[in-house]
């Protein structure tokens, strides 16, 4: 019995390891980009091990996103469908994701690059995680439009705003940098900018900007 835990630990370690590896060259590199090799040298391990886990570079891309996307949307969902004002909830979800990105500090080259990318691994990461999330958020928002919480606007093009303003922040952080700006993962820079991004969505859309939240 002992063997056969300690066996499944050793797997799950070595497991973990592939996937901060190929997290680290897929964020430099993209999907494209990334060999295998480089992946299998910076996790220590034989090339084999990696087909033996993922199948294929693809299957270690989708796992490499399935570790940041399960369990942000565990948390994002049961947020997003709780009970109270839908401005604090709303202002709870952006928190929450914004301290998310700041502790990953990989996921905007990865969210990025996801973006543009083809395929069906993109296909089904959209339809496992962004289409639940999105359509949490949109009744958020449709909720606080009818409760007079928020102003009349579009749930969609909100959503999509909502997300510009969190995660361009962290994408951009190279270019901020080389325009003379501190490191954008500094602690006192994310407490300015997330606060900053939360003034933004209490002006921007909700009726009441100066109300409490609770």
């Amino acid at each position: 019995m002992e063997r056969t835990e300690g066996h499944r630990s050793g797997r799950g370690e070595t497991r973990a390891t592939i996937l901060a590896a190929a997290e680290q060259v897929f964020a430099k590199a993209g999907l494209a980009g990334a060999r295998i090799d480089a992946i299998a040298a910076a996790a220590g391990v034989n090339k084999a091990l990696l087909y033996y886990y993922f199948k294929s570079k693809g299957g270690l891309y989708e796992a490499v996103m399935e570790d940041h996307f399960s369990e942000f949307n565990r948390q994002a969902l049961a947020l997003l469908a709780a009970p109270g004002p839908a401005r604090t909830v709303l202002l709870r979800y952006v928190s929450l994701y914004f301290d998310f990105i700041s502790t990953r500090h990989r996921y905007a080259a990865l969210y990025q690059q996801l973006m543009t990318a083809r395929g069906r691994p993109l296909e089904r990461l959209v339809r496992k995680y962004f289409v639940p999330r999105s359509a949490a958020v949109k009744k958020l928002l449709e909720r606080g439009i009818r409760a007079g919480e928020f102003r009349r606007a579009d749930p969609r093009h909100t959503t999509i705003s909502v997300v510009g303003l969190i995660v361009f922040y962290f994408s951009a952080a190279p270019v901020l940098r080389m325009l003379g700006h501190a490191d954008a993962y500094n602690a006192a820079n994310l407490k300015r900018r997330k606060q900053e991004v939360l003034d933004f969505i209490r002006h921007g859309l909700f009726l009441d900007p100066q109300g409490t939240t609770s």
